[in-house]
């Protein structure tokens, strides 16, 4: 099964897994090994995607990999309300002055996120067609990005996916101090505004963590995700936040 992959997908499974079918379905998140895989193959279909989200599952794989789908043990959320921002931060983000808008470069944003060095990973999980595809989401109305400006230079932020009142993150990238900080403020702050209920932020960082989010169970995500859903998803370009 695992012949020709490469070391970091013969690592993420010890046990047989589900290969999915050419039908957009996935198997139920609680048959997921411990590591989270839960299944292989498949493609990056919009209409997949979204299904996916849905349930809790998200795509992460490396170049010249298969798709794997994760659906992990553990996830690492932020519930809006309790975005935390400490003095210094807020000082910095002041000190910066930077412009934040919504949905105006979703091109870039993806692009810097795949391609920015990052002293912790060697290489990308934003495969070329990884980016088509949220390149296609967004064109649907699903995908969003978030940028930082410099005058009129690029100089930080994030990109996800939005459905109901959940806010599901994929990236970031900071090419000046504190910009994807506040690309990642501005969105949670405009979020909390629109009431969404969460970011999901899929797996934990410091960073993360110093802003408020914490770790739950699958089975506590899921029914945060369950509530989320049951809001109408706000589609289309993004309206860029008043200062």
């Amino acid at each position: 099964m695992t012949e020709g992959f490469s070391d970091a997908a013969r690592r993420c499974w010890s046990m047989p897994i589900f290969r999915l079918i050419d039908e957009h379905v996935f198997p139920p998140t609680g048959l997921s090994e411990p590591s989270g895989l839960l299944a292989v193959g498949g493609d990056l279909d919009p209409n997949r995607l979204l299904i996916a989200y849905s349930m809790g599952i998200f795509p992460w794989f490396n170049e010249g990999d298969p798709i794997l789908w994760h659906a992990p043990l553990e996830r690492t959320v932020l519930p809006v309300e309790a975005l935390r921002v400490n003095r210094s931060t807020r000082k910095a983000l002041r000190r910066n002055a930077y412009r934040v808008t919504f949905d105006t470069a979703f091109d870039r944003v993806i692009d810097a996120c795949a391609t920015i060095h990052r002293p912790d990973q060697d290489g990308t999980w934003i495969t070329g067609a990884m980016a088509a595809a949220y390149r296609e989401l967004h064109q649907l109305g699903f995908a969003h990005s978030v940028e930082t400006w410099r005058d009129d230079e690029l100089v930080g932020g994030l990109y996800g996916v939005s459905l109901g009142g959940a806010f599901f993150g994929e990236s970031m990238f900071a090419m000046a101090n504190n910009a994807s900080k506040a690309a990642f403020v501005t969105l949670v702050t405009t979020l909390n505004a629109w009431e969404f209920d969460f970011i999901d932020c899929q797996v934990p960082t410091e960073l993360l963590a110093s802003f408020g989010a914490r770790e739950v169970s699958r089975d506590h995500f899921e029914r945060m995700l369950e509530l989320a859903l049951a809001k109408p998803t706000r589609k289309g370009k993004w309206p860029t936040p008043r200062p």
